[in-house]
C-alpha cells in the first residue's frame, strides 16, 4: 500500500493530500530512509512523522485498504 494512503486509512493524518505534502517535504520516514508518498508500507516497517517540533514513531502492525474508526488503531502500535 502507498504510504499516503496508509497515514490517511490508519488515520495518523487525517487527509491524503496533507498526508503527501508531508511526504514531500522530507518529513516521513520508513525505518529511518526519508520516504516519498508514493513508497511501499509492509507490516513490520517504522514510520517517523514529523509534526513541527515533537514527532511521532509507529510500527506498522496491519495493511488494510479500508478500516473503520474504531479499528484503525489496530494498524500500527507507538513506539
Amino acid at each position: 500500500m502507498r504510504l499516503d494512503k496508509f497515514l490517511k486509512v490508519s488515520r495518523l493524518i487525517k487527509r491524503r493530500t496533507v498526508a503527501n505534502e508531508a511526504c514531500d517535504a522530507g518529513r516521513v520516514t520508513i525505518n529511518e530512509k526519508p520516504a516519498k508518498a508514493s513508497a511501499n508500507v509492509k507490516v513490520g516497517d517504522v514510520i517517523e512523522i514529523g509534526f513541527g517540533a515533537k514527532s511521532v514513531k509507529v510500527e506498522v502492525l496491519d495493511v488494510q485498504e479500508t478500516t473503520k474508526k474504531d479499528d484503525a488503531k489496530e494498524l500500527y502500535k507507538y513506539l
